[in-house]
């Protein structure tokens, strides 16, 4: 039998990066696709508690797929506990656009849904594709129009490896970036520390009331082994991530501190 994937994404379910992924998987494993119904990027980890979640049975491509009013989050919860979806690996993405950095980590939508996965427990993978004009974060994903054929290499090649070998040890999820061109090969990756240099612009509407617009360029400078350097020089990132948070270094500053 093939091994069971659960596929998500923060883009919603109409996104050309979600099905590309699904050909990449397809031909290897019992693909069955829970994602949000519209887009949800930089939600990070939020979860839908106020109001009710509907998932509903679409058609896409001529695949049946699960399209749910809510989060990435929401998705994997009602992959898992409300579809009865046992799978063996759970994938996110293919992104459009990089998940780079602690920054990026902590509020993108991608990796939210791969954490929540293996909160309860379950391996998961997180895909994204670097964009040259960062303007392509913000178009409808659907028509995102640029080749996904080394990405599904890749995503092939890694998942492939997991049902081949086994999840790996002493880690909760893998974080994988995709150059837009791929010309250097996979390099194991610790995070950033930042992936956008963070501004704020102001502007007047028709009333003269302020309003702003949170914005800002790429960091370009990252320092070797992290994932920004590895994926502005052409190569796959690939990092493990923990769901443990723990500052263990500051275990001692910390009892110092509160013996003072």
């Amino acid at each position: 039998m093939k091994p069971k994937v659960l596929l998500t994404n923060d883009d919603g379910v109409t996104s050309a990066g979600l099905w590309a992924a699904y050909d990449a998987l397809s031909s290897i494993a019992d693909v069955t696709v829970v994602a949000p119904s519209t887009q949800q990027s930089a939600v990070g980890r939020s979860i839908s508690i106020f109001e009710p979640i509907r998932a509903t049975k679409i058609r896409i491509n001529g695949v049946e797929a699960y399209s749910v009013g809510g989060k990435p989050t929401d998705s994997v919860i009602i992959g898992i506990y409300a579809l009865g979806i046992k799978p063996d690996l759970v994938v996110s993405g293919i992104n459009i656009g990089e998940n780079l950095s602690f920054e990026s980590i902590m509020t993108s939508g991608t990796i939210g849904a791969a954490l929540e996965a293996a909160n309860h427990g379950y391996p998961a993978a997180a895909f994204s594709l670097q964009v040259e004009d960062q303007a392509d974060k913000f178009d409808d994903p659907f028509y995102f129009d640029s080749s996904f054929d080394e990405s599904k290499e890749i995503v092939r090649k890694i998942c492939g490896n997991i049902f081949e070998c086994g999840f790996p040890e002493n880690m909760d999820l893998i974080n994988v970036n995709i150059p837009k061109t791929v010309t250097e090969g996979i390099e194991i990756t610790r995070l950033a520390e930042k992936l956008f240099e963070t501004g704020v612009e102001k502007r007047l509407d028709p009333r003269g009331k302020p309003y702003y617009w949170i914005n800002g360029p790429l960091y370009d400078e990252a320092e070797e082994g992290t994932d920004v350097n590895a994926v502005a020089n052409g190569r796959v990132s690939v990092t493990p991530i923990t769901l443990d948070s723990t500052a263990f270094k500051g275990m001692e500053p910390l009892k110092k501190l509160l013996r003072e």
